[in-house]
């Protein structure tokens, strides 16, 4: 006999260390069975030669994910310098580079300040960028070249951390969108050696970081009657809006679909609590001052 996984209503932000090797939808399978949870959801891919933070929303927490796709993003990246590769990354073809001499540490940092602001970036062909409904990758694995427009990212910054023999270590603060793998290989175009990425680790994303996520042996360790407590509330998905507390009056309106009006705040979208300074969703106040909801928690919970 078959016996059915029971499932249960959580509720929160899980932030994970993906490891090596493990998809993003993987690891999000793993945390769902972990938590017998019925809704799951990541913000974020991370490709699987990857790691670091991917934060996992549960229950009410994926109704606000998509607030946190749009943040900017840092990783840590490992280019290997005199060397390309067909994918931009170890898992393609490599090809050594005829170089006579390596660039200076000087060569490089000028460089990299060349990539400092708003550029565009071709986006790769392997990649899940999709073209008529299909990833591109599966173009790619075909041998077929789509033509492709070129986006607009910016770069932040970007910091030299190591540089030894062929090795390149970088730290890259980015708006969302921005290929890493497409930025190592320009990086070694621009320093006419060639390049590609053989680590990237991201570190934060938006106000989460790294230092606060859990690895999956980390979380399988947990008491399953614990596992709950490593979870944020849903509304650290949106700790970069404000707060308005609203009086009781003002809650029912909301959650009534009503408008509140007079709130004097600048326009703008503001995380809305009611009482006992319960979190209840994301309002928007626009040029009136007036506030409605934007996207509310479940009246149930």
């Amino acid at each position: 006999m078959q016996f059915k996984r029971l499932k249960f209503h959580v509720d929160g932000l899980l932030l994970t260390d993906k490891p090596l090797g493990l998809s993003s939808s993987q690891l999000v399978s793993k945390i769902k069975i972990l938590f017998l949870a019925k809704k799951v959801g990541h913000t974020g891919t991370l490709d699987p030669m990857a790691t670091g933070l991917l934060p996992i929303c549960l229950g009410e927490a994926t109704k606000f994910s998509s607030y946190l796709l749009n943040a900017d993003k840092t990783y840590e990246g490992l280019i290997r310098l005199g060397y390309k590769s067909t994918t931009g990354d170890m898992e393609g073809e490599i090809t050594k580079q005829n170089i006579d001499n390596m660039p200076s540490v000087d060569q490089i940092k000028e460089t990299l300040n060349k990539f400092i602001g708003t550029i565009e970036q071709l986006p790769p062909m392997y990649s899940a960028l999709k073209y008529q409904g299909k990833p591109l990758y599966l173009y790619a694995r075909e041998g077929i070249d789509i033509k492709r427009p070129k986006r607009k990212v910016t770069i932040y910054a970007i910091e030299l951390l190591d540089y030894q023999d062929d090795r390149l270590r970088i730290k890259i603060k980015c708006s969302k969108g921005t290929y890493i793998r497409t930025l190592a290989e320009d990086i070694g175009d621009q320093l006419n050696v060639g390049g590609y990425l053989i680590e990237l680790r991201r570190t934060k994303i938006g106000n989460l970081s790294i230092e606060n996520a859990l690895n999956i042996e980390q979380i399988k360790n947990t008491i399953s009657d614990e596992r709950t407590k490593l979870l944020l509330p849903p509304e650290a998905l949106l700790s970069k809006y404000e707060k308005i507390i609203l009086n009781s009056n003002e809650e029912n309106e909301i959650k009534d679909g009503k408008i509140v009006e007079k709130k004097a705040k600048m326009p703008g979208l503001y995380r809305l609590y009611g009482g006992n300074n319960d979190f209840i969703g994301l309002g928007e106040i626009d040029k009136t001052e007036s506030l409605r909801a934007k996207r509310l928690k479940s009246l149930e919970n």
